[in-house]
Order: structure tokens, then C-alpha cells, then sequence
């Protein structure tokens, strides 16, 4: 993934050249249990999965094709093409009265360059209900092994303005420091503005950080939708920013002492 070291637009600053195709994929053993639901229904049950990194997208999980239930798939005659991979060949999943539309996907003769995948069979993620690694649900999407999510307290100066207003202004941020995204500036409730935010229905899931409950702001007369949100019961490894708040929407500058602005319009949306 960008900017990472092996990505296909890494930082300029290097002493080296990668020889090869600018699309590179990486296939590599995940040893842990990876289970799939659908209806109550056992899918994919494995220990032998693989993760396949491709350049740009997130890393895509496949598993050896007898690890998936037999009986609850059905081959159709849907297929795709891939210039790296092949020719793919597609499975429905059925439960009962319910079908999960060629939900599963294989490289039943790969290219040669991609010889390895013969064997394994991948299923989107959000064609199961329930997505477990080991005994703990997943969310969002599978996780990385090279993603990291570090939190650290600071005594930086930290302020997010909307409209030329101050909306949060502190000298103690939490700053959340994630693979392949600009740095996050978390607030404590008592340096934000709380007259100024409304409770948004917005949630999102995030599977490093848990899930994120939003607010609008309000100056000037303009609502500015989804502009904030917190994770209240963060996932462990997040767990030093619970309660806090982050900004980032278009319409709002948030200013880090010593980096600039490190979220405004230009950001996409992204917690």
C-alpha cells in the first residue's frame, strides 16, 4: 500500500530500484483460524488460509477450496478476468431460501506467473454475515499484519477551526499515527466546543479501532455533516482514545504545531 516501501509510489527519498512489474502481488501464509457465516451457516472454516497483497488494494484472503462447505455452494456460469491472475470462476452460496450471489471466486488455471493460486478460492467480505478470526469477530474488513495503529500523547498545540471559528483548541492532544494515513489529532470532550456539535445517526467500523459514532457542527448558520466522531469503547489496541474527538470533513482545518494542516478538504474522509 502506498507510501510503503515496496508500494508503487514510494517516497522519492531512495537508494534503490525495484526490478519488476509496477503491479505487484504477494502471496504469503496467515496462520490463523479464519471462519465465514452466513444464516448461522458455516462457510469457510480454515487454518491453511493465505493472504494475497496486491498493489493498491487491501489485502484479499484465500482459502484452500476444501475448507469451504460443499454443500452450501454452487458453481455458475459467471466468470472475470484478471491481467495479473486469470481467468476467474465464480460459486453462489446457498442457505436455505437465501443465495449469496457468486459470492466466491477462484483461479481454477492461473497464469503462470500466478501458479500458486490454484487450489485456493476467495469470498468477498460482505457476502457473509460474520467474519471470525480465531474466536473474535472481525469487522470492517480483514486485518493487515503489516497495518499498525500507534497512539501517542503529545504537547503539541493542536486547534480545528471551521469558517474561521475555533471548534477545539488544546496543548495536550492524543495524536493517532496509522499505516498509509495522515496523522489524527484527538481532542479531549472538555477542548471541543460541545455547543456547536449535534449527534449524527453516522456509525462506522473500522477493524484496528472499533466503531465510530459521529457529530454535525454548526457555525456561522452552515451544518457541517459528520464532521466529528469517537470511538467510545475503542478495540485494545486503540484503547488511549476513547472518549476523544477527531475532526476531518470538508469545510474544516485542522492545524498540528511543527506539521501545518494535517486535515482539511484535501483528506478524504476517512477515520
Amino acid at each position: 500500500m502506498r507510501p510503503g516501501p515496496l508500494s508503487t509510489s514510494p517516497t522519492p527519498e531512495v537508494n534503490y530500484r525495484v526490478e519488476g512489474p509496477a503491479h505487484r502481488i504477494l502471496f504469503e501464509p496467515h496462520p490463523r483460524r479464519i471462519r465465514a457465516e452466513l444464516d448461522g451457516h458455516t462457510v469457510l472454516d480454515t487454518v491453511g488460509a493465505r493472504l494475497l497483497h496486491e498493489s493498491n488494494i487491501l489485502p484479499r484472503l484465500y482459502v484452500p477450496l476444501e475448507d469451504f462447505d460443499a454443500s452450501l455452494i454452487e458453481r455458475t456460469d459467471h466468470t472475470t478476468h484478471c491481467p495479473f491472475k486469470g481467468d476467474a470462476s465464480y460459486w453462489s452460496v446457498r442457505t436455505g431460501d437465501r443465495v449469496a450471489e457468486n459470492a466466491i471466486w477462484a483461479y481454477e488455471d492461473p497464469l503462470p506467473e500466478a501458479s500458486w493460486l490454484a487450489g485456493y478460492a476467495s469470498m468477498y467480505w460482505e457476502a457473509a454475515d460474520a467474519w471470525y478470526e480465531e474466536d473474535e469477530q472481525v469487522f470492517g474488513h480483514l486485518r493487515d499484519p503489516y497495518h499498525r495503529v500507534d497512539v501517542c500523547g503529545s504537547s503539541r498545540h493542536a486547534v480545528a477551526r471551521a469558517g474561521g471559528e475555533v471548534l477545539a483548541e488544546t496543548d495536550s492532544p492524543v495524536l493517532l499515527f496509522e499505516t498509509g494515513f495522515p496523522v489524527r489529532v484527538y481532542f479531549r470532550p472538555e477542548d471541543v466546543r460541545a455547543e456547536l456539535l449535534t449527534p449524527s445517526d453516522r456509525t462506522t467500523i473500522c477493524p484496528y479501532k472499533g466503531t465510530a459514532t459521529y457529530w454535525s457542527v454548526t457555525v456561522g448558520g452552515e451544518t457541517i455533516p459528520d464532521a466529528v466522531w469517537t470511538y467510545a469503547e475503542p478495540l485494545d489496541e486503540s484503547h488511549a482514545i476513547a472518549g476523544l474527538q477527531s475532526f476531518l470533513a470538508d469545510g474544516v482545518v485542522v492545524e498540528l504545531e511543527g506539521a501545518g494542516i494535517v486535515a482539511d478538504a484535501a483528506f478524504a474522509p476517512s477515520a
